[in-house]
């Protein structure tokens, strides 16, 4: 080749290209981000309830978790594009509805978790289709880098969102809000309309991945299972996004007991500015050359962050384990994306990544409801003045509010060394990089050895005898 991915033109793929669906979803991401968090207040003011607030939440994830594995097969079959713009536009159309029940003063609280449902379900077609665009735009070298942009997007809204919103209500209210949300949306979308995303060659889908729906689903677990170290790689990650839901959930109440709001809020800032750091980190570097690495050796050092933040109530300490565990949660996600990328054929790419996100976060929802009745119940009256464990761990960690939400902190922060120990000890995991062949790679060998069997074939026929004697001539 000529010219390389990067210097292509936006029109026909490439970095340029990428990076300018890039800037519109990080766009869209931010009015997201903004929506939700004024949304979130509206309800809490006018409900005053924080069952339904919270049920926002569970909204928000379960269309997403369930509808993961249909909507990978559908983006396989349709233009993935299309399917980023209708995404887009599905999501635009839910917020503006929002809006104009605002402005007219109808909107219900009912209607909020419509709508949030609704977006969530357009969101579980718009994520496989982001991601296996990359592997159609980019060279794979360049997974890892682009991979922590889209984190660097991720994170830059959580920190900036909050504040844009409360800014925002003051000066525009509510439905002002939801109307630049409209706007993002739009950007997002004229965004797309300026590139073209390539769609995988129908030889890309590899035999028996066709079929009905259910069929096509279906293979994407398949697939996976007959790659074991894709699979360990999917029950790691299901491990630690396990352990990242209960220790979030848990930070801010341990941080309030033992200081202050304005203290809960110091250390989330630290939280949201670690991970922007790990993936400003990854996108300047590409992180580490030899991916696995990346997840599992980070996987490492996130058990550290983990322990660092309980082991004293102390607010300068508990920044800094938390800036650190934040940090090595975009590195870890984008090598791992950048090796499942790198192996996934492109035509099974959408059916595959869908399922695998489903497996990886169905531990998300038990992390969330079970971190509160583990503090409360469990490891808070354990660390109480009379807990049990109040002498023997009292001197090291400390008793009283807060300290056993930090025990518990520092317990399940031995999951994910141990976890990634694991990865190491397993040659499978260790080793999937070398042992698993790119795809593109395979591909090429698939075409070799299909050209050398066609050249054969060729070669048979012409030393056939010739077929087209006449009886008579035969029987000569």
């Amino acid at each position: 080749m000529s010219e390389s991915n990067e210097e292509k033109d936006p029109k026909t793929g490439g970095m340029k290209a990428f990076t300018t669906i890039w800037i519109g979803q990080v766009l869209s991401l931010l009015g997201s981000g903004l929506t939700s968090f004024a949304l979130g207040i509206w309800v809490l003011q006018r409900s005053e309830s924080v069952t339904q607030f919270a049920l926002i939440a569970v909204i928000a994830g379960l269309p997403g978790v369930l509808l993961a594995p249909i909507a990978g097969t559908l983006v396989d079959r349709w233009d993935r594009r299309r399917v980023l713009i209708w995404a887009d536009v599905g999501s635009g159309i839910t917020t503006l509805v929002i809006a104009v029940l605002l402005y007219q003063d109808m909107l219900a609280v009912w209607h909020i978790y419509i709508a949030v449902a609704l977006s969530s379900a357009c969101a579980a077609f718009q994520w496989p289709a982001y991601i296996a665009a990359i592997t159609m735009l980019v060279d794979k070298k360049h997974y890892t880098r682009v991979n922590g942009m889209i984190q660097f997007g991720q994170s830059g809204s959580t920190i900036a969102a909050p504040f844009l919103a409360g800014l925002l209500m003051y000066t525009i209210d509510i439905w002002g809000v939801l109307i630049l949300d409209g706007i993002t949306f739009v950007a997002a979308v004229i965004a797309l309309l300026l590139v073209k995303i390539p769609n995988p060659e129908p030889a890309d889908h590899p035999p028996g991945s066709k079929g009905s729906l259910f069929k096509e689903a279906l293979y994407g677990w398949t697939y996976i299972k007959e790659r074991p170290g894709l699979m360990g790689l999917l029950f790691f990650f299901a491990g630690i996004n396990l352990v990242v839901c209960m220790c979030g959930v848990a930070i801010l109440p341990m941080v309030i007991r033992f200081s202050s709001e304005l203290g809960g809020g110091t250390v989330m800032s630290f939280g949201g500015a670690g991970m922007l750091l790990g993936s400003l980190y990854l996108s300047v570097t590409g992180g580490p050359k030899k991916k696995i690495n990346g997840v599992l050796g980070f996987g490492m050092l996130f058990s550290v962050g983990i322990f660092l933040a309980g082991l004293t109530p102390t607010l300068w300490v508990v920044c800094l384990g938390v800036l650190l565990w934040n940090f090595n949660i975009p590195v870890i996600n984008g090598c791992s994306q950048a090796i499942w990328q790198a192996k996934i054929a492109p035509g099974v790419q959408g059916r595959v990544f869908a399922m695998r996100r489903m497996i990886a976060q169905f531990t998300v929802p038990i992390g969330d409801f079970s971190a509160g009745p583990l503090s409360d119940y469990v490891f808070e009256p354990l660390m109480a003045e009379d807990g049990k464990l109040a002498g023997p761990l009292g001197s090291v960690i400390g008793t009283g509010p807060g300290r056993g939400i930090a025990l518990m902190l520092i317990v399940f922060a031995i999951f994910p060394f141990l976890t990634s120990l694991w990865g190491w000890l397993n040659p499978r995991i260790r080793n999937i990089e070398e042992e698993l062949p790119d795809a593109d790679v395979l591909a090429a060998q698939e075409a070799k050895e299909k050209e050398v069997e066609e050249a054969k074939a060729d070669a048979e026929q012409s030393e056939s005898p010739p077929q087209d004697q006449t009886p008579e001539a035969s029987g000569a």
